[in-house]
């Protein structure tokens, strides 16, 4: 397994890794097979989704914060983040991708997205080989 650091600027935001990523595949030396990429927080998702138009992140962050709103009287838990929370479960902490030829495999107009919610922060991301 390989870590390494994401830092965010914003309470709510959307940081491109596909090149993170991609020099972890090729530093592991994965040649045909898939990884794992994991997200070790609870108040924070990683995602495959667009990363050739700026708008898509964005909206998808609006949307979000549409669908769960930041406050809600009802939430109980003490942080005061029961958003971020639901948020991260809703996009879920890891995706599995597909390699070739030490390549991820990827749409034209895909990219690996970690997503915080709670931020900003220093986070971590994992990325492991998927053994056969």
């Amino acid at each position: 397994m390989h870590e390494f650091d994401v830092r965010t600027s914003a309470h709510a935001q959307m940081v491109d890794v596909t090149a993170e990523v991609q020099d972890v595949v090729t530093a592991l030396e994965v040649g045909d097979g898939a990884v794992l990429v994991h997200v070790p927080h609870t108040t924070a998702a990683v995602t495959v989704n667009e990363g050739a138009d700026p708008d898509v992140p964005r909206d998808l962050l609006r949307r979000l914060e549409t669908l769960v709103p930041w406050t809600d009287p009802g939430d109980r838990h003490g942080e005061g983040n029961s958003a971020a929370h639901l948020k991260s479960s809703l996009l879920g902490c890891n995706v599995v991708l597909p390699v070739s030829g030490g390549s991820l495999v990827l749409g034209t107009w895909q990219a690996v997205w970690f997503c915080e919610f709670d931020g900003p922060r220093a986070r971590r991301l994992q990325v492991s080989v998927v053994q056969p």
